[in-house]
């Protein structure tokens, strides 16, 4: 691959891809974007891509805006004859509907990662998926980044003693085990029910979390019912101190509320995956970027060199 290499931002997380762009070392492509009266989405390039390895930095959370606008900045680039399309994706949207898990649903992810590369993706960059295997989704290379090393040395600095690791379901399990091993505590988890989409139940607790310090993970954030539904358990156990780190901050509805009201938890780390409106950016909100670890991934994708090295 040659030195030509271009980054792009579409309209949904402009701030982090101004600083992915920064931390590479090099100035945020000019694109021009409107939107007509009818809704229609319209996205140009206002410079040369020809020959050019591009990469398109755009998270896939709602608005579905976010996803068309997406793809159609992957087809323009093709048609502009890039030499290869990166869709920098670092909030994978759609990624709950992973499975078939009643009659007569879509397996929706599986949907999105067809249209990436019917667009015209050479590869995907993302963070955190959902469930590990939507990479096999993918037709295309997909390069998965984790978001534990910038939480681990995030809570490692705070120096937190006795502390537990707590997967807030069994889903949860493999990643809260990769922050255990990191920060070398014990393993929790929360038996949780689902009774309906957005809607939980913890009816359990699994580990010893009396008297102890507790660091809850998870890949997203939505309405918070999860989270404090956990939260409320886990201090009903003994538990002393209790924080969260949850990659992706959807905060649905009235969750950033819901969180601050939670007056168990110390707070939530979360990262700049998708924007966070200012409404949103509650006291107990802390946001860690990820620009850094994009702009390296970036790095060495565009070098040919590993990624796995980074997490190792």
């Amino acid at each position: 691959m040659g030195t030509n290499i271009k980054i792009f931002s579409g309209n949904a997380n402009r701030p982090l891809a101004e600083q992915i762009a920064k931390a590479y070392g090099i100035p945020l492509g000019a694109t021009e974007h409107k939107k007509f009266q009818d809704g229609e989405l319209w996205v140009k390039y206002n410079e040369n891509v020809r020959g050019a390895d591009v990469f398109l930095v755009q998270p896939t959370n709602s608005p579905s805006d976010n996803l068309i606008e997406l793809l159609i900045m992957v087809d323009a680039a093709r048609r502009a004859s890039a030499e290869r399309i990166t869709a920098v994706i670092p909030y994978f949207g759609y990624a709950r509907q992973d499975r078939k898990d009643q009659p007569r649903v879509s397996i929706t992810a599986k949907l999105v990662a067809n249209l990436l590369t019917t667009a015209g993706a050479d590869r995907v960059l993302t963070m955190d998926l959902h469930a590990p295997q939507i990479q096999g989704f993918f037709d295309i290379p997909l390069d998965h980044l984790y978001s534990s090393t910038i939480f681990c040395e995030y809570f490692r600095r705070k120096k937190i003693p006795d502390l537990v690791v707590m997967a807030p379901d069994v889903g949860g399990i493999r990643m809260a085990r990769a922050y255990a091993k990191r920060l070398e505590a014990p393993l929790a988890v929360v038996d949780k029910r689902r009774p309906a989409a957005n809607q939980a139940k913890a009816v359990n607790v699994i580990g010893e979390v009396d008297g102890r310090n507790v660091l809850i993970v998870d890949d997203l954030v939505d309405t918070g019912g999860t989270l404090v539904e956990a939260v409320q358990a886990i201090k009903k156990k003994g538990a002393k101190k209790i924080y969260a780190a949850c990659t992706h901050a959807i905060l649905s509805g009235k969750a950033a509320e819901r969180i601050q009201a939670c007056e168990d938890l110390e707070e939530l780390a979360v990262t700049d995956t998708v924007w966070i409106p200012e409404e949103k950016r509650v006291p107990k909100l802390q946001i860690l970027t990820v620009a850094n670890l994009f702009a390296e991934a970036i790095r060495r994708i565009h070098n040919n060199e590993s990624i796995s090295i980074l997490f190792d």
